[in-house]
């Protein structure tokens, strides 16, 4: 028997809420030895107001050592084994805005980037083009035609774009061209080293094509006169909230991936936020109609992926601010936690623990009296797989029975 066959047999319904709290990639690392964090620096009262009443502890997105994407670092948020659901992220971005894929697509999530004359890049986001900028670009590739595959091209949001090729025998074991650096150019698309896969193959082709019928779209672009490729993935197939947990589950979320990976979870889209606080509103607004809610905050991790720790000192500061509305509605337990840690000094995701708080009547209290990674790492959640977040959720809104006689 494995979690999710125990848990589909503990479970149980009464009326109390989960709330998931999901500061994306809050986690961080001092700018020196013995120093602060971004979360340590930052005035979060409401946080620690929340820290001294609940229990807290270091969730490992993956495995020690492993340093996640933001796929498998929510699919673990969520109680998904993420060595055993993999879902790209090309999948996650055509899901977040209402892409219906089928079984004969394979998804691509792009990025607009800047290269110079040598072809080499020089900003991996393209300045982070607004999205409206970002869509009049998109619909200029919706041209491109190949010989045996329907193209499908959509924007996302700012630098982001879907495309998904959609045809028999296609593949998706296909390596990002992005080299994850500027200076260099944008790498040809090839199946992933090791690999053989006559109908990966035909997709890495397939997608040479689109790159190179694109760059000659875009050579008048000034910003978005390139892009890259990233997460080839096939549409994923993969049990429900509802079936796991027994919970009626809403997504409030302002990116399209996030929003994708909850969609596949069988988890609802509600609202159409653009901001945090819209985010609240849509929380207080569906209270009623929902058992679970995954809210989601994204700008503590880019601002830490941009390297700027002040900024992501900030973001968390405005994260905190929200936390009384949260608290007001008493939700039977309420999570607050980051998919994965990404600090302003690496510039990256990383693959340190995160800082994970449950509040819950049942909580049994650790004497911390703040949220962060030093508190974290004496609470009284000790050290776990993120993966286990959702059944100690359950058991702290009392929504799981006794497990044998």
């Amino acid at each position: 028997m494995d979690i999710h066959d125990l848990i589909k047999s503990l479970k149980e319904s009464n009326d109390g809420k989960i709330v998931m709290l999901v500061a994306d990639g809050i986690g961080g690392l001092a700018q020196e030895p013995g120093g602060r964090t971004e979360l340590e620096t930052a005035k979060t009262p409401n946080l620690n107001a929340l820290a001294k009443i609940g229990v807290q502890g270091l969730s490992i997105p993956i495995k020690p050592g492993i340093t996640p994407g933001s796929g498998p670092g929510h699919l673990g948020l969520f109680g998904y084994e993420p060595l055993k659901y993999i879902i790209g992220r090309g999948a996650l971005e055509a899901a977040g805005i209402g892409f219906s894929m089928t079984d004969n697509d394979v998804a691509i999530r792009c990025n607009f980037c800047t290269t110079d004359a040598s072809g080499n890049i020089t900003d991996r986001r393209a300045g982070r083009i607004p999205s409206d900028e970002s869509a009049a670009v998109v619909q200029k590739l919706k041209v491109i035609k190949i010989p045996g595959v329907e193209v499908i091209v959509e924007p996302v949001k700012e630098h982001r774009f879907v495309v998904v090729f959609r045809g028999e025998g296609l593949g998706d074991a296909v390596a990002d061209t992005d080299p994850q650096k500027t200076g260099v150019p944008v790498m040809e698309p090839k199946v992933h080293a090791g690999v053989k896969c006559a109908a990966s193959e035909k997709t890495a082709k397939i997608a040479k094509e689109f790159h190179d019928q694109a760059v000659k779209i875009l050579a008048s672009e000034p910003k978005a006169n390139n892009h890259t490729m990233r997460g080839f993935a096939k549409k994923p197939h993969m049990p429900s909230y509802e079936e796991l947990y027994g919970l009626k589950a809403a997504c409030i979320a302002v990116y399209p991936m996030y929003k994708g990976l909850a969609s596949f979870a069988g988890m609802t889209l509600v609202g159409n936020a653009a901001t945090l606080d819209e985010e609240i509103d849509i929380l207080e607004k569906e209270w009623k109609n929902y058992d679970f809610f995954f809210v989601h905050f994204k700008y503590t991790d880019s601002r830490g992926e941009d390297g700027n720790f002040d900024e992501k000192v900030k973001m968390i500061e405005q994260f905190d601010k929200i936390i009384p509305r949260v608290a007001a509605l008493k939700p039977a337990c309420l999570v607050v936690t980051g998919d994965h840690s990404t600090p302003a000094t690496m510039a990256s995701h990383s693959f340190h623990p995160v800082p994970t708080l449950i509040v819950s009547d049942l909580a049994r209290t650790d004497a911390k009296d703040e949220y962060s990674e030093r508190a974290a790492v004496l609470g009284g959640l000790g050290q776990f797989e993120a993966m286990y977040i959702m059944p100690m959720a359950m058991a702290h809104a009392g929504k799981l029975g006794k497990f044998g006689a």
